[in-house]
């Protein structure tokens, strides 16, 4: 299998007020560019945790991550992180907020306009050029969400990593994101790593759906590979039966040969005091 990115021998430890913890255990996995791969398991199994150690935000114990050929040695341009968390800055227009990232990125080597160019494409992109000039407060949840995917696209990452990007959202705004995101994705071809809590989201959209056991000491303990229509109804696929047997095969997985999430509650702590530390740093870099 073509290796576009590649985590090998990933090993992840944590230094506790109780001692190492191990969160990540021999870790194997190969994703092909263009590839859509849902990462999924229960609360505190380090599905954030690997996210993390390919956006370059946290370095593996053991082990090495490679993106496009070029070991991963922190975070770049080249991989791009939408949270669920928007993390837009609340000063500026949701233009301001897109072209703030683009000008980071290419403001030494292109033209201001051709820089507000690319601001107005990913803002095409995910269907918010009417909204352009307004501000956070002025827009829905969703739409907050899709600014924060115009402006993760408009870098132009060869990796697009999301971490339970819709999970705040109502099931309506949800599904509408879903199908926006399919869209999104056919268009730019984009490589896409994405760490789930909902099974069903992970058939709809997935290439492969890679499930890891319980923590400590988590692993991938089975990658299914959805073979589904590129173009997806999620009407049509309700009653298709391989939809249904996709569904019913990571449900087995999660509730039946792993079905204790209590196992990962350290990991969970661990991972949101992680998660609250890369928000201020991400936060930090977007205002410098």
């Amino acid at each position: 299998m073509e290796k576009y990115v590649a985590v090998e021998s990933v090993s992840q430890v944590f230094d506790t007020a109780h001692g190492p913890f191990t969160a990540l255990k021999d870790i194997n996995l190969a994703i092909r560019k263009g590839e859509f791969v849902s990462l999924i398991g229960h609360s505190g199994c380090g599905k954030s945790t690997l996210l993390n150690l390919i956006a370059g935000l946290s370095k593996p114990s053991n082990g090495v991550l490679i993106c496009d050929q070029r070991e991963i040695a922190g975070p770049g341009p080249d991989r791009a992180m939408v949270f669920q968390n928007h993390s837009l800055l609340p000063w500026f227009t949701c233009f301001q907020n897109v072209y703030l990232a683009v000008e980071r990125v290419f403001g030494a080597s292109e033209t201001k306009a051709r820089l507000r160019e690319r601001t107005a494409a990913a803002l095409d992109l995910v269907d918010l050029g009417h909204a352009s000039s307004k501000y956070p407060r002025e827009i829905s949840g969703g739409m907050k969400q899709r600014v924060g995917i115009a402006r993760a696209l408009a870098i132009e990452p060869k990796v697009l990593l999301m971490d339970e990007p819709f999970g705040a959202l109502d099931a309506l705004t949800r599904a509408h994101l879903q199908d926006a995101l399919l869209r999104i994705v056919k268009r730019t071809q984009s490589t896409v790593v994405m760490v789930t809590h909902d099974v069903d989201e992970a058939v709809l959209l997935s290439d492969r759906i890679v499930m890891l056991t319980n923590g400590p000491a988590a692993t991938i303990g089975q990658i299914l590979a959805i073979q589904l229509p590129a173009r997806r109804d999620r009407v049509a696929l309700a009653a298709d039966p391989r939809y249904l047997q996709y569904r019913a095969a990571v449900m087995k997985f999660l509730h039946q040969r792993y079905s204790n999430p209590e196992q990962g509650t350290r990991l969970a702590l661990v991972e949101a005091e992680q998660a609250e530390q890369n928000a201020q740093e991400q936060d930090n870099a977007i205002v410098a």
